[in-house]
């Protein structure tokens, strides 16, 4: 590890371990601060692709989260022949797949709640240009007051702040991927909203929806985007809830929401978008 990152900051305990990389507690040795530190395994970097995430996370990460509250901060970038390394926030608040997997779906308030802040975060990064690629329960964090903050930008991707660029590449997490990436075309950051729409389903119903016994049929389902609301689990959901599932989910792009269109909706201005990320205790503690 970095000689000049054991100098500046001291390293806690293991708080979790993703596909290229571990993430520890750290504390800053001049303020005693703490922070999370995300070490990317170089040797781990072996399709060009990601290797090329790597080396431009930090780059976007900074881009993105510089006045953005509903980002995870970054402070420090370190590289040794082994890792790259970045001191980031620390969330201790655990993250949305936590708090939703294996419960009752959320009451439509405490959804629309997260969804406003989720959808705020990721349209903060659409106005800069940036695509986050990987949005899924996982990677929304809640920080100590309860605030929810996105976290994870190595599969960002820069399509610039007119929308001018497209981009490519089979990216993200087969739940929550939009058709067009599946379909391997060239696609714009309305696949952000696709990921977002897909997590407010789960949200409402405990339950996603596209699935398959495996990568390979979950990504047809996807394909197919044969949208449901199955009555016994959508019973209590409202018109506006579902009418908005269908306007994130929507297979044809050019009529898919835009993250500013779905912090528009009437279901979000009336239920959450007066909470959006400044909102403390976003999901209550019991979750």
């Amino acid at each position: 590890m970095s000689e000049a990152l054991k100098r500046d900051y001291e390293i806690g305990e293991e708080l979790g371990r993703g596909r290229f990389g571990t993430v520890f507690r750290c504390f800053s040795r001049e303020s005693g601060e703490p922070f999370a530190l995300k070490s990317i395994d170089k040797s781990l970097l072996t399709d060009p692709i990601d290797r090329e995430c790597a080396d431009r996370e930090a780059k976007i990460h900074r881009l993105v989260a510089a006045g953005n509250p509903g980002v995870v901060g970054i402070h420090e970038e370190y590289e040794d022949d082994a890792a790259i390394h970045l001191i980031i926030d620390l969330c201790p608040g655990g993250d949305l797949f936590d708090r939703i997997s294996g419960s009752a779906p959320l009451p439509e308030p405490e959804a629309a709640a997260v969804t406003a802040a989720l959808v705020e975060a990721i349209a903060a990064c659409h106005r800069r240009g940036v695509a986050h690629r990987d949005v899924k329960p996982d990677n929304v964090l809640f920080d100590l007051k309860g605030r929810l903050r996105l976290s994870d930008f190595g599969s960002a991707e820069w399509f610039g702040e007119d929308g001018g660029e497209e981009m490519r590449g089979l990216v993200g997490t087969p739940y929550y991927v939009a058709p067009e990436v599946v379909a391997g075309k060239h696609y714009g950051e309305k696949v952000d909203v696709w990921s977002a729409g897909v997590i407010l389903y789960m949200m409402l119903s405990g339950m996603a929806p596209f699935y398959g016994e495996s990568a390979a049929e979950t990504f047809e389902a996807v394909l197919r985007s044969n949208l449901r609301f199955p009555t016994r689990v959508f019973r209590s959901v409202s018109p506006g809830a579902k009418d908005l599932i269908r306007r994130m989910l929507c297979k044809d792009v050019s009529r898919r929401f835009s993250a500013e269109q779905v912090l528009r909706h009437p279901w979000i201005t009336s239920s959450g978008g007066s909470i959006l990320v400044e909102q403390e205790n976003l999901l209550p503690s019991s979750l």
